[in-house]
C-alpha cells in the first residue's frame, strides 16, 4: 500500500506506538512531522531512520495541549510539504488514579493531553484538508477502554470515552469534505507506559492469561492497523473504532 506523496503528522511520534506508526507510515512513502514535548535526540534519531527509508521528516516541538502547537504542528507540516493527508492524533497519558483520588490536575493533565488534543487536532487538521482540498484521513489512537471499564485508571478511561464519540461524530460531519475520521483501539501494547507491568512477572503472567493470543502486541502491529486505515483499502471505513487487542476485550472465565 503507498502512501507516497502523502504527508502525515503524528503526536507523541518520538516513542512507543507513535514511533512505530511515524515509522510504519513513512515505510509506506508518506513524509512525516514528528511531534514531540521530550528527549529531542530521540526525535532526531527517528527523523534518520525515516530518511534511510527514502522519506522526508521534520521534528516539532509541540504541547499538544495548546491549540496554538497544534497549528503550529499543521502550519509546520504545510511549509515544509505543501499539505497535510494524514493527522494521526496519538498523544496520551495516565495517571493509574481513581475516582477517589484523583486530582484536579491530574484530572485536567489527562483530559487536556488525551482528548483535548484529539479534538482541537481534528480540528485544525480538518480545517487545512478542507482548504486544500482532496479529503483526507485523521486517525484516533484510543484504547479498548474507550469502551471497556479500567478500575484504578478513571481519568484515562473517560478521556478515551470521549475520543470514542470525538472519532463517530466527528467522522459524520465530516465526511461531506471527503475527510474519514477512524480511530484505532489497542489493548496491551509493549511500551514503556506499561513499564511497570512488563517488568512484573506475576502481572505479566496475569496479564497475558487474559489474552486470547496470549501475548501483548509489538508496537508495529498497532502501527499496521494505522498504514491500513490511512491508505486507500479502508476507502470506506469512517466514523468507527477498529480495536486491535489479541482479543481482550472479548475473553471470558467460561463459567
Amino acid at each position: 500500500m503507498s502512501l507516497k506523496g502523502k504527508t502525515a503528522i503524528v503526536t507523541g511520534g518520538n516513542s512507543g506506538i507513535g514511533k512505530a506508526i511515524a515509522l510504519g507510515l513513512a515505510e509506506a512513502g508518506a513524509n512525516i512531522v514528528i511531534d514531540y514535548v521530550v528527549h529531542p535526540e530521540a526525535t532526531a534519531a527517528l527523523e534518520q531512520e525515516i530518511l534511510a527509508l527514502g522519506d522526508q521528516s521534520i521534528g516539532v516541538e509541540a504541547d499538544v495541549s495548546r491549540i496554538d502547537d497544534l497549528q503550529r504542528l499543521v502550519d509546520a507540516a504545510v511549509a515544509k510539504f505543501g499539505r497535510i493527508d494524514i493527522m494521526v492524533n496519538n498523544a496520551g497519558v495516565e495517571t493509574r488514579t481513581s475516582v477517589l483520588d484523583t486530582t484536579e490536575a491530574q484530572y485536567e493533565k489527562v483530559l487536556s493531553i488525551n482528548l483535548k488534543s484529539a479534538f482541537f487536532g481534528t480540528q485544525v487538521a480538518a480545517k487545512q484538508m478542507i482548504k486544500q482540498g482532496g479529503g483526507g484521513r485523521i486517525i484516533n489512537i484510543t484504547s479498548v477502554h474507550e469502551d471497556w471499564p479500567m478500575p484504578g485508571n478513571t481519568a484515562y478511561c473517560l478521556s478515551k470515552g470521549g475520543m470514542r464519540m470525538l472519532t463517530r461524530t466527528s467522522g459524520v460531519e465530516l465526511a461531506p469534505h471527503g475527510i474519514r475520521v477512524v480511530g484505532v483501539g489497542p489493548g496491551a501494547v509493549a511500551t514503556p507506559i506499561n513499564l511497570s507491568t512488563m517488568q512484573d512477572a506475576t502481572l505479566m503472567a496475569k496479564l497475558d492469561g487474559a489474552i486470547p493470543l496470549g501475548r501483548m502486541a509489538k508496537p508495529d502491529e498497532i502501527a499496521n492497523v494505522v498504514v491500513f486505515l490511512a491508505g486507500d483499502g479502508a476507502s470506506y471505513v469512517t466514523a468507527t473504532t477498529v480495536f486491535a487487542d489479541g482479543g481482550i476485550m472479548q475473553s471470558s472465565p467460561g463459567l
